[in-house]
C-alpha cells in the first residue's frame, strides 16, 4: 500500500499510515521478501484485563495492552499511556515507531509501547496506584532489564515509574531499578532524562537551520502542545535566542508576534493549571496556530495534527515533529510539494528514549553521569544522526520521513539477517 492509496479511514488510523510509510521505504531497499514480513508485524502483543478496586468500593475492569514490536537488537523498550480513546492499532503503530526511532539513533533496543483504557483525570491517585501496580503485574514474565523497559507516555509520569519499579522488584524479591525508566532520581532516574525530548527536539531544529541557513533570532516557532515535550523544547529554545510566536493547547492556544515569555508562561501554567488567562498573548484558535506564518512548527502533542485536511496551508519551512506520528502518511507528500523540511518523529522525538537508554545504564552501572555529561551525549547522538538520515535522503533522493525508515529498516533488516532464523 502507497500512502497515495490510503483511504481517509485508513489516513487517521496510526497503524495503516506506519505500514504504508514502511512498505514504501522497504521497497525503495528492495528488503529481502522474508525480512520484510519478520519486520512488518510485531512479534508479540498482550492483551490484559485489570480488575481495580475503586475509591467507592466498586470494582472496575480495565482493558490493558502491551505490543513488543521487535527485540532484534536489545530488549524492547517504550512508553506505557493511559487515555479513554488508547486503541490496539495505536499501540501497534507506537511500539513499530519505536523499533524505528532506535535504529535511527543507533541505540541498542527494540521497540515496544503499553496502554490503558481509562480516563486518569477521573480517577483518584489511589486508584491510579492500584490499576498500574495490577497491570504491571500481569506483565511481569514480559517485561524486565533484558525483555522489555517501559517508560513514561501520555498521562503517565515518574511516580507511574516508580510504582512499576515497586511491583516489578516486589515480584523479584530485589530492587530492580533498570526494568523502567523516566523514574525519580532517588530510584535511579536519569539527570537530564525529564527535559531530554523537548532539547532533542532543539537540537534537531539548530542542525534544519544551519542545514537551510537561518538564525536563531529571526526564527519563528510555534508549538502545539505544552505538556512535557512542547514546554521544554519551547522553554529551551526560548533560552537559546528562537522567537516563541504561538502555542497551541487543546482548550485554546496563544499568540505573540513579538514573541512569549516561556519561562512566564510555565510559571503562570503551574499557578492556573493551565495556559489560558496568560497577559503575555492573545488568545488564538490553536487550530489555525498550525496554519500560522511561521518558520518552523512544533507539533508536540497527539497523532494526525497535519492531515490531508491542512497540509496545504502549512506556512512554516521546517516541520519538527515532537509528538509521535503527528503528520499522516497523506499529508506526507502535499508537504514534499511544497518543499516543507520534515525533520521526522522517529528523529525529531529521539531525545527522549536516548536518555532513557542513558538511565538503562547508568543503573545497570550502578553509577550516575552529571547533566552536563548526559546532554553533551545526547547533542552527540542527535546531531549524528540528523546528519545521517538527511545523508541518506539525498544520496537515495527521497525525502527525510522515508530516509530514515529506510536507514532503520536497512539496520535492524541486516541485524536480523545476521543472526538468522531459529527453527
Amino acid at each position: 500500500m502507497s500512502t497515495s492509496t490510503l483511504t481517509l479511514e485508513q489516513e487517521f488510523n496510526p497503524w495503516e499510515a506506519q505500514a504504508a510509510r514502511f512498505d514504501l521505504a522497504a521497497q525503495k531497499l528492495n528488503l529481502d521478501e522474508g525480512i520484510w514480513k519478520i519486520m512488518r508485524y510485531p512479534s508479540r502483543e498482550i492483551i490484559v484485563h485489570i480488575p481495580v478496586l475503586m475509591d467507592s468500593g466498586k470494582i472496575e475492569v480495565f482493558t490493558g495492552f502491551r505490543v513488543q514490536h521487535s527485540i532484534a537488537r536489545g530488549p524492547a523498550k517504550g512508553g506505557v499511556r493511559y487515555a479513554p480513546d488508547v486503541t490496539l492499532d495505536e499501540v501497534r503503530a507506537l511500539a513499530s515507531w519505536m523499533t524505528w526511532k532506535c535504529a535511527v539513533v543507533n541505540i541498542p533496543f527494540g521497540g515496544a509501547k503499553g496502554g490503558i483504557i481509562c480516563d486518569p483525570k477521573k480517577m483518584s491517585q489511589t486508584e491510579l496506584e492500584r490499576m498500574t501496580r495490577r497491570y504491571t503485574a500481569e506483565l511481569v514474565e514480559f517485561i524486565g532489564p533484558e525483555k522489555d523497559v517501559p517508560a513514561p507516555d501520555v498521562n503517565t509520569n515518574e511516580q507511574t515509574m516508580a510504582w512499576m519499579m515497586d511491583t516489578y522488584s516486589m515480584h523479584m524479591r530485589q530492587t530492580v531499578t533498570s526494568v523502567v525508566t523516566g523514574k525519580p532520581l532517588a530510584l535511579g532516574g536519569s539527570r537530564g532524562r525529564r527535559e531530554a525530548t523537548g532539547r532533542g527536539v532543539m537540537i534537531v531544529c539548530d542542525e534544519a537551520i544551519r542545514k537551510l541557513g537561518l538564525q536563531r533570532s529571526s526564527t519563528r516557532v510555534v508549538v502545539q502542545g505544552f505538556g512535557n515535550v512542547g514546554s521544554y523544547a519551547a522553554k529551551l529554545m526560548c533560552e537559546a535566542g528562537y522567537k516563541i510566536i504561538g502555542i497551541a493547547e487543546i482548550d485554546g492556544g496563544l499568540y505573540n508576534t513579538n514573541g512569549i515569555d516561556i519561562n512566564a508562561l510555565f510559571a503562570h501554567k503551574e499557578r492556573n493549571r493551565g495556559i489560558q488567562g496568560f497577559s503575555g498573548a492573545e488568545p488564538h484558535d490553536p487550530k489555525e496556530l498550525l496554519v500560522a506564518d511561521c518558520e518552523i512548527l512544533i507539533p508536540a502533542a497527539t497523532e494526525a495534527v497535519i492531515t490531508s485536511r491542512n497540509a496545504e496551508r502549512v506556512k512554516a519551512r521546517i516541520l519538527c515533529e515532537g509528538a509521535n506520528g503527528p503528520t499522516t502518511a497523506a499529508a506526507d507528500e502535499i508537504l514534499a510539494d511544497k518543499k516543507v523540511f520534515v525533520v521526522p518523529d522517529i528523529l525529531a522525538n529521539a531525545g527522549g528514549v536516548t536518555t532513557s537508554y542513558f538511565e538503562w545504564v547508568q543503573d545497570r552501572q550502578g553509577f550516575f553521569w552529571r547533566e552536563d555529561v548526559v546532554n553533551e551525549q545526547l547533542k552527540d547522538i542527535m546531531v549524528g544522526s540528523f546528519a545521517e538520515v538527511v545523508h541518506y535522503a539525498e544520496t537515495h533522493q527521497v525525502n527525510n520521513r522515508i530516509a530514515a525508515y529506510m536507514l532503520a529498516i536497512d539496520r535492524v533488516g541486516r541485524t536480523i539477517k545476521t543472526r538468522g532464523i531459529y527453527a
